[in-house]
């Protein structure tokens, strides 16, 4: 599926390619898991069939906000929330589902599950200060052995967020009931700890323990959904994710996805996800996508021939199967008047439809000083693409 793409665009470029689904809102009622009903309303503005369409009032997760605080850095904080859709979107379909923050699971209860397992003296000392304590950690137990390097290396974090989704389905003509759910857990790439001195030290995880940890967990929290109300029997997408380290200019990256049928509590076979994301120019690039890398350095001295004022240009690119999907191109430029923004772009307009095959998605944000100064996007299937000068 093309992945969801997030344009920070001119309202014209918005309208200009979704007006064809814009109509009156549909009042519905919710159903709730306390057998209650609320009352809701689905917009029928859509922005694209890539997206899913979102209840109003808009209700969000209690467990609102951890996911911020839980991972590295914003390039993952978005890959992992919007990816998470992407994941669940062929098993809940944009034009039969609408999406929902997740209800189930709430601050207390992701907190809970991110500890580490307690056991001997430390779990002890946890009862002795709340009775009521619930050594739900899912993260292992700590190691007693060793250095603290060695403490670190035998025991480090591996789960650092659980994101849920809900997806509702029409009941019937004016009602929604929950029609499925989707589970993101996101792991760590790199565990990072500090010393007693405050130093911090990081120790790099073997991608099949990731997995092989991942998969573990995900089964964990599939029998816990089970038991809680109104998810007995619901189908469930389990989606893994390993964020990016905290230096890293590119997100992390989905690997491998599973589908719990309706009423079941076993995980079926995992299927691999093929993903990834890469900065150009780098050398990570050039190495393993070199054929990308020299079109990218191709369009990149072509900018030079034409512009005495160029200053840089960097892309980030989306693979899916090893095959470029999208491609976002940042140009910061020194402009001394509108008519070269326009001579500019125009310019490189041609470029994009030159370098870039139409079934990727290209978006090439230009920027000066002042801000924005254009935009050129390029859908899959798009023979031209949508440009806009900003005024």
């Amino acid at each position: 599926m093309k992945k969801i793409f997030m344009f920070i665009a001119a309202c014209a470029v918005i309208l200009s390619a979704c007006s064809q689904n814009i109509g009156e809102p549909e009042e519905i009622v919710q159903e709730t898991e306390e057998s209650s009903q609320e009352k809701a309303i689905i917009p029928k503005y859509s922005i694209s069939d890539d997206y899913y369409k979102m209840l109003i009032p808009f209700k969000t997760s209690e467990a609102r906000g951890l996911v911020a605080s839980n991972l590295n850095t914003r390039f993952d904080i978005d890959e992992f929330e919007t990816g998470l859709m992407r994941m669940a979107s062929d098993k809940f379909p944009t034009d039969k589902y609408v999406f929902q923050e997740g209800q189930y699971l709430d601050k207390e209860t992701v907190q809970n599950w991110l500890r580490r397992k307690l056991t001997g003296k430390d779990l002890e000392e946890a009862r002795k200060q709340n009775k009521s304590f619930k050594n739900e950690g899912l993260n292992p137990p700590k190691s007693n052995e060793g250095s603290e390097q060695e403490q670190n290396e035998k025991s480090p974090i591996y789960l650092v967020h659980i994101q849920e989704h809900d997806y509702l389905v029409k009941k019937d003509e004016k009602t929604l009931e929950l029609g499925g759910i989707s589970i993101g857990l996101a792991l760590n790439s790199v565990h990072y700890y500090r010393t007693e001195d405050g130093i911090q030290q990081e120790v790099k995880l073997k991608k099949s323990d990731i997995e092989a940890k991942g998969k573990e967990m995900a089964q964990e929290i599939v029998n816990r959904l089970r038991k809680m109300d109104g998810l007995g029997s619901v189908p469930i997408v389990v989606s893994l994710y390993v964020q990016a380290p905290k230096n890293s200019i590119v997100p992390g990256h989905f690997f491998a996805r599973a589908f719990v049928d309706n009423g079941s509590s076993q995980i079926g076979k995992w299927e691999a996800v093929d993903e990834a994301y890469y900065f150009f120019p780098s050398e990570e690039a050039a190495k393993e996508k070199q054929d990308d890398a020299n079109n990218f350095n191709r369009l990149k001295a072509d900018i030079e021939d034409f512009f005495p004022n160029y200053t840089g240009i960097i892309g980030k690119a989306f693979y899916q199967n090893g095959e470029m999907k999208q491609m976002r191109i940042e140009i910061p430029m020194q402009f001394y008047g509108k008519t070269e923004v326009i001579a500019f772009t125009q310019f490189l307009t041609g470029k994009v439809l030159e370098y870039y095959k139409d079934y990727i998605s290209v978006e090439v944000n230009i920027t000066s000083s002042r801000g924005q100064e254009a935009l050129i996007v390029r859908k899959p299937g798009q023979d031209e693409p949508t440009v806009h000068i900003y005024q």
